[in-house]
């Protein structure tokens, strides 16, 4: 790679360094780091780019270059869904793995809202681990990935149940 660069983003080469969903009051909803960053790096991060996103105008280009990465956002009803990728990645596709996750989360909580995120993250993790591996998108089909997420409810519930 013949980009110079001193911070630890270039350390660490993936497609995505990092999804952040925020809704517009700048509430942190839900954060995936593909990247080691300290407590403080990651809260220093999320201040800055929730700042810079929620300060833009709605027409203005869904992209930014952001120190040695590009930032890459879409607002969907009240939730902001932030992604930063390398300068040479396509911000096409990513735009298009955002669009995904969001599809995934409407078919599994049916019409997903703000309150879906909050009051069942560990199930928006679980979808985004069933679809991004380190990054990058390991399974494209949401047929496959919503069952393996039924798999998995199948397999809480009856944990659940033998419990009981």
């Amino acid at each position: 790679m013949d980009i110079a660069c001193n911070n630890i983003f270039c350390l660490y080469p993936n497609s995505m360094q990092f999804m952040l969903l925020f809704s517009r009051q700048g509430k942190l909803r839900l954060q995936k780091w593909y990247v080691p960053l300290s407590d403080k790096e990651k809260k220093k991060i999320t201040r800055e780019l929730v700042q810079t996103v929620l300060a833009r105008k709605p027409k203005m280009c869904s992209f930014l270059e952001w120190r040695d990465l590009k930032v890459v956002y879409k607002r969907y009803a009240s939730l902001y869904f932030c992604c930063a990728v390398e300068v040479q990645d396509n911000e096409l596709i990513t735009l298009e793995i955002i669009h995904r996750y969001v599809e995934l989360l409407d078919k599994y909580f049916g019409s997903v809202c703000e309150l879906d995120i909050i009051f069942n993250f560990e199930k928006a993790y679980f979808i985004l681990d069933e679809f991004l591996l380190g990054g990058e998108a390991q399974e494209t089909s949401k047929k496959n990935v919503l069952k393996a997420i039924e798999q998995a409810d199948l397999l809480q519930e009856a944990i659940i149940f033998l419990d009981w």
